[in-house]
């Protein structure tokens, strides 16, 4: 069903993302935590799972190193990479309001080439502690980890293989919500997710949802909140409205700390936030639980 309902919304790439060029470095020898503004050593910010030393504010993750980060090493097998989305609306600015303004094909191909991957989301199957599961990971290195048909697609897909291989799904999202280059398409993506968890659902399988920073509209309004089990890193952004848009729409000034993931467990909303170093751990237990 999910592979009908995407055919004019996504398609496979001609050949996947052959060079994956790194991300922007932040620096050979030190990075400065957004947060204290601590300088920290490269080598030592990285061993420390680029968390900072100082103030534990837990930097944000490729798709890929949050993948390391959590499965079994090497057990990890990537399932439809060459998906990709197209451009349903034939989105474009002419003229152009920014100077850097362009075509949303355009601003894809830009997108492959920096993040080095072909879309906003990557889906396998691997292990945890020798659990088997089926996973998506999001990667907010592409168009801030927007969702729009081929993310959707993609982790409808995750949702079924695990439906398929009777094994537990996880999804680690981060997010700013919907991709609005996509219009209504993306918003589509929102029921089609929350469709093929209810079948997940159906088939008696967990579901356990990982939110990181930032997770925020579309995706926290629908597959990022439905889990049966709900963790998420320390300090995340953890919402459906940034605190940018509320200020400036409403005029007010939100407490600090109500749009966090703390906030979010003290509300009942989050079942626990787990240090970086405890996922993989972590994740292991719940695992156990259910097999």
């Amino acid at each position: 069903m999910a592979k009908e309902a995407a055919v004019p919304l996504t398609r496979q790439a001609s050949s996947p993302t052959e060079d994956k060029p790194a991300l922007p470095s932040v620096g050979n020898i030190a990075v400065k935590c957004p947060k204290c503004k601590e300088i920290l050593y490269s080598r030592d910010w990285e061993k420390n799972l680029k968390v900072c030393s100082r103030c534990n504010h837990h930097f944000r993750l490729t798709a890929h190193e949050r993948i390391d980060l959590l499965v079994d090493p090497g057990s990890f097998a990537e399932l439809d990479a060459d998906i990709i989305s197209v451009d349903p609306l034939q989105f474009t600015t002419f003229p152009p309001s920014y100077s850097d303004q362009r075509n949303y094909a355009d601003k894809l191909d830009a997108e492959r080439k920096k993040a080095g991957i072909n879309e906003a989301v990557v889906i396998g199957h691997a292990t945890i502690e020798n659990k088997p599961l089926s996973m998506a990971v999001m990667d907010f290195h592409f168009m801030g980890g927007s969702m729009g048909s081929a993310v959707g697609e993609k982790i409808t897909r995750a949702i079924e293989s695990g439906i398929e291989r009777h094994v537990p799904v996880l999804i680690a999202s981060t997010s700013g919500g919907a991709r609005m280059q996509e219009g209504l398409f993306s918003l589509m993506q929102m029921a089609k997710t929350s469709a093929a968890l209810a079948r997940l659902g159906e088939a008696r399988l967990p579901y356990i949802s990982l939110l990181t920073d930032p997770t925020t509209g579309g995706v926290s309004a629908s597959f990022a909140m439905l889990g049966d089990i709900i963790l998420a890193e320390p300090g995340a952004l953890v919402c459906f409205t940034g605190p940018r848009v509320i200020e400036q729409f409403m005029h007010i000034k939100l407490p600090e700390g109500t749009v966090n993931s703390e906030f979010g467990l003290q509300h009942g909303m989050i079942d626990a936030v787990v240090h970086r170093r405890d996922l993989r751990s972590t994740l292991g237990r719940i695992l156990s639980l259910y097999s």
